[in-house]
């Protein structure tokens, strides 16, 4: 159990604290999901620094981390759903983003179904650029949709009139960026089944 890994670890308690703040109806509950999802997403940058500083790079690490990416990811971005995080503009667009969760599930799924057939037969498929930029739009999509929820219920008082445009600018950019993300999911899944297809076809 090296700071690195306990850093990866940390990511399942603090996401289940995030969701439930989420859902709270307190002072502040907003802003404080808010900075703790932010301290968690910075864990995912963190421990890889210290693991390759330290020379602890363990498999345990590098297996933990992925898993521990998708769990949060995924955990967040459903209970965006389950909330009004995709009501805008007065519209509902719920039915949508579930949709595009769906096609990012089955991407995982997939793609971490590849990675165990290639594991028995010892090859090792490590992610590529377009899985870590794809793991990146999606922290960043759920940062901006939770910011929105942050300036709205905690900070509202001090936006009037046109000044809720920022509001719904950064709603805006975080809806925008869930599409990037579940679209970029989905082309870097093609991706990896394109070089790395061959371990499940035989």
């Amino acid at each position: 159990m090296t700071l690195p890994n306990l850093l990866t670890i940390s990511r399942v308690p603090l996401m289940f604290v995030v969701v439930g703040l989420m859902y709270a109806d307190f002072a502040w509950c907003a802003t404080i999901a808010f900075w703790l999802y932010i301290a968690a997403a910075l864990t995912d940058w963190l421990d890889g620094l210290l693991a390759r500083r330290a020379n602890q790079v363990s498999a345990f690490g590098r297996f933990m981390d992925a898993v521990i990416d998708k769990a949060m990811v995924l955990g967040l971005m459903v209970a965006l759903i389950n909330d009004e995080y995709f009501v805008f503009g007065g519209r509902d667009y719920k039915i949508a983003a579930m949709l595009l969760l769906l096609c990012i599930i089955c991407r995982e799924f997939a793609v971490s179904g590849m990675r165990m057939a290639a594991a028995m037969r010892n090859i090792a498929i490590e992610a590529d650029a377009g899985g870590k930029f794809k793991t990146f739009i999606q922290l960043n999509a759920i940062g901006w949709l939770l910011g929105a929820r942050m300036f709205s219920q905690d900070f509202g008082d001090l936006f009037t009139g046109d000044q809720t445009m920022w509001i719904n600018g950064v709603h805006g950019i975080g809806l925008l960026l869930y599409v990037a993300s579940a679209i970029l999911t989905v082309t870097s899944g093609w991706s990896y089944f394109r070089r790395h297809g061959y371990v499940v076809m035989d």
